[in-house]
């Protein structure tokens, strides 16, 4: 009743609109009021008797209002009223949504019936704690998968990049985490992805039981650019509800890259300059804003760990959007299609990749065989090449016969199917028992 009491709260005893003026391609040009059109302020475009398109207002172009649609703009003609909407751009989740499937808006698609609201409205475009108030992040947190546990040890409220290219395995690794991760609530955003894989990944990959500790936020590639980035904002949003009453939350991403495009579009259509290989300069200031809101809370609360993936343009991980994500995050996760290619998935460099919370995070117990695993795998990358030439003479260094030797039981090690899980404890004392056996002559 509180929450049906503060939405009655929100509408307004007034109707305020105005009227399209001009459509150029994604963009309305909205005339009337535009006192009462704030940049971010929702407005209803009408086409026809008990049909509407939402929008948003993205700004101004002389005394006209600029709106980007979240629906197709079929049926919008020059003339349609444009009714400004008296709900604010939040969103109310609850405990109900645990296992339910919605949009971007916030709105179910699974077929399960209405979402039960929450007391408290959480803003789309919500603003990260302040730096001061924030605690430190916490304890190492169990992903369930080998080479991340021990080389990449990530703890509860870290924020973690996944990099890799398409068609590496980066959708398989998160769909691993979302069912292997000790977290106690798990939100996943589905920005951008492929109508078909939706399915799939929540029957095959997050099953019944992750899908039950799960709030799953889907916007298809065929949606609008506003839809794509909306489901981002949200999927935050829905974080910071469950942060906000103590649970461990992982909140996984997938991807940010498609979230950056989105962004693109948005900022050409309103006339901004294109810079970086397209990327308009909001693309650079909105990263920051949507992944700084993940990370531990306030002091004494729960924590938001993030994993997001980055689809790196041309496996080039340096490109914009991947060199900026990267400078943001507490740590990356580079895959590389050379190793999936030989068949080892999932496809991790470590020595590429790196966690920003290592070694503390690692049990000190440990640290000795992750760093001296390490030093053998570069020891191996160094003269990988004159190994597979056969330019390599064995015994000409102890070093390299050793890192021959380890090679492949170290390659078994970082293997892992899809539907394994291995425990934070049980990864280290497998890699100890490795390394504590000796190296096998090569």
């Amino acid at each position: 009743m509180k929450a049906l009491a503060e939405q009655i709260r929100d509408i307004d005893d007034r109707e305020t609109y105005g009227r399209v003026a001009a459509v150029r391609g994604l963009m309305v040009e909205v005339a009337g009021p535009i006192h009462a059109m704030s940049v971010g302020a929702r407005l209803m475009i009408e086409t026809a008797p008990g049909r509407s398109i939402p929008a948003e207002v993205v700004g101004f172009t002389g005394s006209n209002a600029l709106l980007m649609p979240f629906a197709d703009l079929d049926g919008v003609r020059r003339g349609c009223r444009a009714i400004v909407s008296g709900a604010a751009g939040t969103v109310r989740p609850s405990e109900g949504w645990l296992g339910r499937v919605v949009n971007a808006m916030g709105e179910p698609i699974d077929g399960k019936g209405p979402l039960p609201p929450g007391l408290a409205p959480y803003p789309f475009r919500n603003a990260p704690p302040a730096a001061h108030k924030r605690a430190r992040v916490g304890a190492p947190l169990d992903l369930g998968v080998r080479a991340l546990n021990t080389f990449l040890t990530v703890c509860r409220g870290q924020r973690m990049g996944i990099f890799a290219g398409s068609g590496v395995g980066k959708s398989v690794l998160m769909s691993m985490l979302a069912r292997n991760v000790s977290a106690d609530v798990s939100v996943i955003g589905l920005i951008g992805e492929r109508g078909r894989e939706v399915q799939e990944f929540l029957q095959d990959d997050l099953g019944d039981e992750g899908l039950a500790r799960s709030v799953v936020v889907v916007s298809t590639s065929d949606e609008p650019a506003l839809m794509r980035r909306q489901a981002a904002y949200l999927t935050l949003s829905i974080g910071e509800y469950f942060r906000d009453v103590g649970k461990n939350v992982l909140v996984m991403m997938d991807s940010v890259t498609r979230f950056a495009m989105a962004q693109r579009e948005i900022g050409l259509s309103t006339g901004e300059p294109p810079t970086a290989k397209g990327y308009t300069p909001t693309v650079f200031t909105e990263l920051p804003r949507l992944l700084e809101r993940a990370g531990p809370g306030p002091q004494g609360g729960g924590t938001i760990t993030g994993i997001f993936s980055v689809l790196v343009d041309g496996d080039d991980h340096n490109e914009p959007v991947a060199d900026a994500v990267r400078g943001i995050l507490d740590g990356h996760i580079v895959m590389e299609r050379a190793i999936a290619e030989r068949g080892r998935y999932p496809a991790v460099n470590i020595l590429k990749s790196i966690s920003r919370t290592m070694p503390r995070a690692c049990d000190p117990a440990y640290l000795p065989v992750v760093m001296r695993a390490k030093q053998v795998m570069a020891t191996y990358s160094d003269m990988e090449e004159l190994i597979r030439l056969g330019a390599y003479r064995p015994g000409s260094s102890a070093e390299v016969d050793e890192a021959i030797g380890f090679n492949k039981p170290l390659e078994e090690f970082l293997k892992q199917g899809k539907g394994e899980a291995t425990t934070l404890a049980e990864a280290y004392a497998r890699l100890e028992q490795i390394m504590a056996a000796g190296s096998p002559a090569p």
